[in-house]
């Protein structure tokens, strides 16, 4: 694996792929970086290892793992995840002006399915499995937060974990006021929260709330790392790459899809008995029984 082959997946992806081949000192020093992404990688190479309680030789090292040819290597790569971040729709949208004639309905096919594939080789499996595990422990209530956009995401994964399990809450992004969701939150809560670019502050800080009174925090997310992956438990990236302007939600459902049918298989048969039951309600009968139904009145004779 080189820097060039692997021009479209950023430093935060790499780390994760290679962090069971990692040394203690070499995971004080990706603890370092993340607390801070990708700010405290473009300081000097000493900073970074001041940060981090290790040698600059130890941080060379890593870079080198990561397939850079230097820390210069390195930071160039960083430097350009922080351009990406900030680029708005209108700038993307200069970048990806296609011709009248173009074939954009083919183009969108390849360019999705690519960015699907892309996201999946790039999220390893143990932290995948993890979020899966955390989501499915019934004893532990699940609560899931979005932003403007990222909200569909967390409504569609909550709307799925209602029907296989209890004690799931999705906090929309349309509440007036989502702090008072976070009130009760305890060790034993897991927090669910979707936050991709241009990243959303009031998310953000809930996510922070959510930390700070001890609940583990699953963060899903792009490449470049919403801040809230500074304090996640769990980081699940899925790539933006898109044929418009606007960054695609389509990789990110297509990785909401997956855990959902990994909770399926994990659940297992209480999934099944809780879904049957959902069905047995939703059709009107309750154990066999018929149900009370609300109708629309019937026309007279």
């Amino acid at each position: 694996m080189t820097a060039e082959a692997n021009g479209d997946v950023t430093v935060a992806e790499r780390l994760q792929l290679l962090r069971d081949e990692l040394t203690p000192a070499e995971r004080r020093v990706v603890r370092a970086l993340m607390a801070d992404y990708p700010v405290a990688g473009l300081g000097p190479v000493a900073k970074l290892a001041a940060a981090a309680g290790v040698s600059a030789p130890t941080v060379v090292r890593l870079v080198t793992k990561l397939s850079f040819e230097g820390y210069a290597d390195f930071q160039q790569s960083l430097k350009s995840e922080v351009s990406a971040r900030l680029s708005s729709p209108l700038e993307m949208h200069a970048l990806r002006l296609g011709s009248a004639g173009e074939d954009v309905l083919g183009r969108t096919e390849q360019v999705m399915c690519d960015a699907i594939r892309s996201s999946f080789a790039t999220l390893p499996a143990a932290e995948f499995d993890h979020a899966v595990r955390l989501l499915c422990e019934p004893r532990r209530p699940v609560t899931l937060i979005g932003g403007r956009f990222s909200t569909t995401l967390a409504e569609y994964l909550g709307g799925h974990l209602e029907m296989l399990r209890p004690s799931v809450r999705i906090v929309s992004a349309a509440s007036a006021d989502r702090t008072n969701a976070m009130l009760d939150l305890t060790k034993r809560d897991v927090v669910a929260v979707f936050d991709y670019r241009r990243y959303q502050h009031d998310t953000i800080r809930l996510a922070g709330i959510a930390k700070q009174q001890g609940a583990t925090v699953i963060a899903f997310t792009d490449p470049y790392l919403s801040p809230i992956a500074a304090q996640a438990d769990v980081i699940l990236t899925s790539s933006l790459r898109s044929p418009s302007a606007f960054g695609a939600m389509t990789p990110s459902l297509a990785l909401v899809e997956a855990v959902i049918a990994a909770a399926i298989v994990r659940l297992g048969e209480s999934a099944r008995a809780r879904m049957a039951r959902y069905d047995r309600l939703h059709a009107g009968t309750v154990d066999g029984t018929e149900a009370t139904r609300w109708a629309l009145p019937q026309p007279s004779p």
